[in-house]
């Protein structure tokens, strides 16, 4: 068999898959073995997704292209949807199967054309100098500047109030109250992929660098809460398949713990110095409030607090 002709029968045989079984599949849909029969012989077809082609040709018909948009939510200028771009099938089933998650954000703002961009990153150690002089006067900008009007859209009420899966009434709790939703990015579907927030009600505390001594109690409440929503609402899920942590720097500056499953793929956003885990945060407070010495920050460093009770 010639070098061509061996080609054109390995290419054949993938039609020719018929399909018995999943076997496994990635936490983020990108990634599927099944077992099944080529010509009666037991076979494994591994499919994973091939990188989005950069042609323009490609990227201009593919909107236009997608079939059964459907809303999951949309708040201020953010929305996000599941839509259809595989085989159509018989029967009238061609859009029963989503394979597209999309997300828009319209209008966009230089600021989210540079987020989205590709960019390169480096490792800080950030000192309370810097966090006083540099990140602080740069968070308030931020802020100012309506980037957080959809979360206060849901803390409020406005939006999103069908998809909360747990909260304090709103205003009943003062300065603990918080509640739970799905995060935009979860398709709601996928367990392993579990992805939600739990969103603070104060609007004082900007990120885990606010936290003091004095919110220990009220952390662990919150954390238990989030737990306990979190199973009941997925039972298949249980306690120790969750991880519940911070991110710093945080994308929006507004204080929200992140709940997800352990086998949710752990990407550039849960990397070390960008996820600070939960419990590593109340341990870190309680050590401060023990020896009121120093704190471990996320940069890596033991620093000297410019306040005694707080993560500077």
């Amino acid at each position: 068999m010639t070098t061509e002709e061996s080609k054109r029968h390995a290419e054949a045989q993938v039609p020719k898959f018929q399909f018995e079984r999943v076997l496994n599949h990635d936490e983020a849909g990108r990634r599927i073995n099944l077992y099944g029969r080529v010509d009666s012989q037991p076979a494994l077809l591994i499919l994973e997704r091939a990188p989005f082609p950069d042609a323009p040709e490609y990227l201009s018909a593919l909107p236009t292209n997608l079939r059964s948009i459907t809303n999951l939510g949309n708040n201020d200028i953010y929305a996000w949807f599941l839509g259809s771009g595989g085989p159509i099938l018989q029967n009238n089933e061609k859009d029963k199967f989503a394979d597209f998650k999309i997300s828009l954000i319209c209008p966009c703002t230089d600021k989210h054309i540079k987020k989205h961009s590709r960019q390169g990153f480096r490792f800080v150690t950030e000192t309370p100098e810097i966090y006083r002089d540099k990140v602080r006067p740069f968070m308030q900008v931020n802020r100012e500047e309506g980037r957080l009007n959809w979360v206060f859209n849901i803390i409020e009420g406005r939006k999103e109030v069908n998809d909360v899966i747990y909260r304090t009434p709103l205003g009943r709790d003062g300065d603990e109250g918080f509640l739970l939703l799905p995060n935009l990015h979860w398709d709601r579907k996928t367990i392993d992929a579990l992805h939600l927030l739990g969103i603070v009600e104060r609007r004082d505390l900007w990120s885990l660098r606010d936290l003091k001594k004095k919110h220990i109690p009220w952390l662990k409440h919150m954390k238990a809460k989030l737990i306990d929503a979190t199973v009941k609402t997925y039972p298949q899920i249980e306690e120790d398949q969750l991880k519940l942590f911070c991110h710093y720097q945080p994308t929006y500056y507004h204080l929200h713990i992140h709940v997800v499953h352990v086998m949710l793929e752990a990407n550039a956003t849960q990397s070390m110095g960008k996820a600070i885990g939960l419990d590593s945060i109340i341990e870190q407070l309680e050590s401060m409030h023990r020896h009121a010495k120093g704190t471990v920050i996320p940069g890596g460093a033991f620093v000297d607090l410019l306040e005694v009770d707080g993560m500077f």
